[in-house]
């Protein structure tokens, strides 16, 4: 199909093309004069430079012909080249970046067996007890307060075992489908937090990441976490040379480490459950794979920031929904820095409720939101548990923590589509067939007998009312 280019789409073009920049060699051994661009986009932290020297901004000389008039397009020009020079440099500066590969796993942990024993003892004697404990509960019978004690320790050894089962333990909090009321409370608690780190730990991991001291990077930042996740913990601060509120998220050391030596013992497991395990008909170790390189993906913050940065192009044009910026110049592959967004997690609903918000309204705009990333693109939000979505004081959905993005190729959205207009129609024939474009059957599978029960089930449903309490 033929592209096509919209006039405004020329005229930055033309723009573009009219503006010419030259960036001198930076001083050394001293700060340079700074001078603030629209929107945060120019100062560059310059790795280069001796470590004693705050960070410098290119002096960045810029000729404009007369043909990038209006000016409005010359400068929005202007700001997106600055911002791609920035990305860039923040790229280079990840360009170290681990890539999950299943050789990668066996060429770190095949020659260290003791390593690897000794942390498969420490996984299976604790999730085995544990495991023991709630066979003997189901037994005998569990109460209420013996289920919270129950979820109050697996919490506990969740957190003891590290990131790897920690990202397990978010993924159950946000089903209710298998886990009971008190485990879903508790594992919540896993989605922001967890044990902190030292904070020296940290602020040396910035300044080394970005090449600066600490105070010449911030007028000033928390001298503890406000938050503290899975894989990094997150301070509030206020760049030096804008004095904007940002946040910055700063990895946990040492993660790469552990995260691979459980994941080398996960594909272990899921090698003896493909051979041995014959009721479990999918590809426990493909499965691995794809959580592990997922999470790889997320600690490249770089990778993170070019996530949020899509999805503020494809979703935050509702003035509904809020996606941070991110500060490209003061991010790399283990620090990110990202606009400061105020706001309440969505599941304090008197808190909401207190700043005149309506819950409801937030709802509409998370599912019409989430609607848009199903079936419009098909690029979504693959983490959206209640710490990484905030409810804004002005009625806003800000989302936050891109790690975890997924897409929905374009044929698997059509089908949805389809399989939503079937439903509606309550043509129960055409929806059991949906289930091939779907991929959720072969095509040999007889799907005549399940047409009787999606009528029994979809006419009841069809027919109800939703009544919101």
């Amino acid at each position: 199909m033929a592209a096509t280019t919209s006039p405004a789409a020329a005229a930055a073009a033309a723009a573009a093309a009219s503006v010419s920049f030259s960036v001198p060699s930076p001083p050394r051994g001293a700060a340079c004069s700074c001078r603030r661009r629209r929107r945060h986009r120019g100062r560059s932290l310059l790795l280069r430079a001796a470590s004693t020297a705050a960070p410098p901004s290119p002096d960045l000389s810029i000729q404009i012909s007369p043909r990038a008039s209006p000016p409005a397009v010359a400068s929005l020009a202007r700001d997106r080249a600055e911002d791609l020079q920035a990305e860039s440099r923040a790229m280079a500066r990840a360009a170290a970046a681990t890539v999950f590969t299943p050789e990668l796993l066996a060429s770190r942990y095949g020659s260290r067996p003791t390593k690897v024993a000794q942390r498969a003892v420490d996984v299976l004697s604790k999730i085995g007890t544990f495991g023991l404990k709630l066979l003997l509960d189901e037994q005998r019978g569990a109460s209420s307060a013996m289920k919270r004690a129950r979820a109050i320790e697996l919490r506990t050894i969740l957190t003891r075992l590290g990131p790897t089962f920690v990202k397990i333990g978010q993924g159950l909090s946000t089903r209710p489908d298998l886990c009971p009321p008190e485990f879903l409370e508790e594992l919540s608690e896993l989605q922001d937090s967890l044990p902190t780190f030292p904070d020296e730990q940290a602020f040396a991991c910035i300044e080394r990441e970005l090449g600066f001291p600490l105070d010449s990077i911030y007028s000033s930042i928390s001298p503890s976490p406000i938050a503290a996740a899975s894989l990094g913990q997150v301070y509030k601060a206020r760049l030096k040379y804008s004095g904007k509120l940002v946040a910055v998220k700063v990895q946990r050391p040492g993660i790469e480490d552990i995260i691979g030596l459980d994941f080398y013992l996960l594909r272990g497991l899921g090698f003896l459950i493909n051979k041995y395990v014959d009721f479990i008909s999918s590809d426990v170790v493909a499965l691995m794979d794809e959580f592990a390189r997922r999470v790889y993906q997320e600690l490249n913050y770089v990778q993170e920031g070019q996530n949020a940065r899509r999805f503020k192009k494809l979703y935050a044009d509702k003035q509904d929904v809020l996606v941070p910026d991110i500060f490209w110049d003061y991010t790399s592959s283990k620090v990110l820095t990202m606009e400061w967004i105020e706001g309440t997690k969505l599941n304090q609903q008197a808190a909401i409720e207190k700043q005149g918000l309506k819950v409801l309204d937030l709802v509409n705009i998370g599912i019409q939101c989430s609607l848009r990333q199903l079936l419009e693109y098909g690029y979504f939000h693959a983490d959206p548990h209640p710490g990484n979505i905030l409810a804004t004081p002005e009625g806003k959905l800000a989302f936050l923590d891109f790690g975890m993005m997924s897409e929905t190729p374009e044929v698997a959205r059509v089908a949805i589509i389809g399989h939503v207009v079937h439903m509606v129609n309550r043509d129960y024939e055409a929806m059991a067939r949906d289930y091939y474009a779907l991929d959720f059957l072969e095509p040999d599978v007889d799907v005549s007998p399940i047409v009787p029960a999606l009528k029994n089930f979809f006419d009841d449903a069809l027919n109800s009312t939703i009544e919101y309490g």
